[in-house]
């Protein structure tokens, strides 16, 4: 269930609240626990305190009923010994950790279909300070580090029920050589405005095409709103910003019907929302799925209008043989060639960080 709260800028965001939420034993032992328990309980949300450390009952009679209860839980737990042996993540950062696992989104093109196992359940993590202390052994003492905290989650998207978003960025506000990067498709800034950021941390949002947007996005805040949500946190603290450095991620570019018009008119509307100076990265992803991944989200979301014809699509291999479906290169150079300069036109002191 997504809900709207005024927020103290008079904007409406969009809070996701989930209507059942878990807790396990070893999660209930921790101070982090407790205190997302705490902000829980503000929203009158019902608790369930497990007997033991495992997650069970969420699945159905079949991958869409699962589907439709798992996404409406949260679990409080854990992260797992394993999470804390940190993976790299090019293109986006040197290193990836994890605040939660699951997303409260509704994106019928989910990047987490098929690589996640078990139900969508959203987990959130009661040991985030042996999360943070972990990473400072992953800093490279001859350069800046960067972290990357939304491969696995959207973390705005849970923070009004965690917090752990802002006690990341005041954690790397305290370094020297490391900094943190979120992206969002949700807006609820507010939390985030005042914080001792120390220009540690760059906060990004993912943007489409309104055609992207209104069909496959669900349970998000609008483009619109997310553009509004980056304005508020890029301006300048003497401004009522958060004076942050801010990023767009337009993700995942598809070739639909009359695309050329529609990445037009994203860009405008982006110019319009940062009509001002700022420190601004672009992120440009193209859509690509697996088999794995088409046959997930076929069971999700049956009626979808996205668009998953492999006939349409070039194979590319990772080194292990794995396939994904990518769009032909005709395509791809089309599709870059025409944002790229959209975006340069517009931007010309912003960087583009990559293409995939």
């Amino acid at each position: 269930m997504v809900v709207s709260q005024s927020s103290k800028a008079s904007s409406k965001t969009h809070l996701w609240l989930p209507e059942q939420v878990l807790i396990t034993p070893a999660a209930r032992e921790e101070a982090w626990g407790q205190q997302i328990l705490e902000r829980v309980r503000k929203f009158n949300l019902p608790v369930t305190e497990l007997k033991s450390n495992r997650i069970t009952g969420l699945r159905g009679e079949n991958e869409r009923e699962t589907y439709s209860v798992a996404k409406r839980t949260l679990a409080i737990v854990n992260a797992p010994p394993s999470q804390l042996k940190l993976k790299p993540i090019p293109p986006s950062a040197d290193w990836q950790f994890h605040l939660a696992q699951g997303c409260p989104a509704h994106c019928q093109y989910c990047y987490l279909a098929g690589s996640l196992s078990g139900p969508p359940v959203v987990k959130v993590y009661a040991n985030l300070p042996q999360i943070l202390a972990n990473l400072s052994n992953y800093e490279r003492q001859n350069r800046e580090t960067s972290f990357e905290v939304s491969c696995y989650t959207d973390p705005l998207g849970i923070e009004h029920l965690t917090g752990s978003l802002a006690e990341c960025i005041r954690y790397f506000g305290t370094r020297k050589r490391a900094t943190l990067r979120w992206v969002s498709k949700f807006d609820a800034v507010d939390e985030l405005l005042d914080l001792p950021h120390n220009n540690r941390t760059r906060c990004r949002f993912s943007i489409n095409a309104a055609p992207v947007n209104r069909y496959l996005e669900g349970g998000t805040a609008s483009v619109d709103e997310r553009l509004q949500a980056l304005r508020r946190l890029a301006l300048p603290k003497e401004r009522g910003g958060g004076g942050y450095r801010v990023g767009l991620v337009i993700a995942p570019i598809m070739a639909i019907d009359n695309w050329q018009h529609h990445y037009t008119e994203l860009c405008d509307r982006l110019s319009k929302a940062l009509d001002f100076d700022c420190d601004l990265t672009f992120e440009l992803i193209t859509h690509r799925f697996t088999p794995k991944s088409k046959e997930v989200l076929q069971s999700w979301y049956p009626n979808s209008k996205l668009n998953l014809n492999e006939s349409e699509r070039s194979q590319k291999r990772n080194k292990f043989g794995g396939v994904k479906y990518v769009y032909e290169k005709e395509t791809m150079e089309q599709l870059r060639s025409f944002i790229a300069e959209q975006i340069t036109t517009r931007f010309p002191q912003a960087k583009i960080l990559y293409w995939t």
